[in-house]
């Protein structure tokens, strides 16, 4: 499975994108992607393990906010982060 790591992560996947991960869920994606980059997994999920208020998940070219999709059939994943400024 391709992960594209957005600008505002790259500094934790030594600026890496995309990266190559293994799971049959997203989580467990997320999961695989931390083993390899320490510390990428609490940059998008939050304390309690949801998804971070700034943060969204492409499976393929469809929006999922459960961890637990399933990614049999994609090939990507794509991760966006939202900016924001004063």
């Amino acid at each position: 499975m391709i992960v594209h790591i957005p600008s505002p992560l790259l500094s934790y996947t030594g600026h890496k994108t995309p990266v190559t991960v293994r799971g049959k869920t997203l989580l467990a994606a997320l999961k695989s992607l931390d083993s390899e980059y320490a510390g990428f997994l609490f940059r998008v999920l939050d304390e309690q393990g949801g998804i971070r208020e700034h943060v969204r998940f492409f499976v393929g070219t469809t929006p999922t906010v459960d961890l637990q999709s399933s990614l049999e059939g994609a090939a990507e994943i794509h991760i966006i982060c939202a900016l924001s400024g004063g």
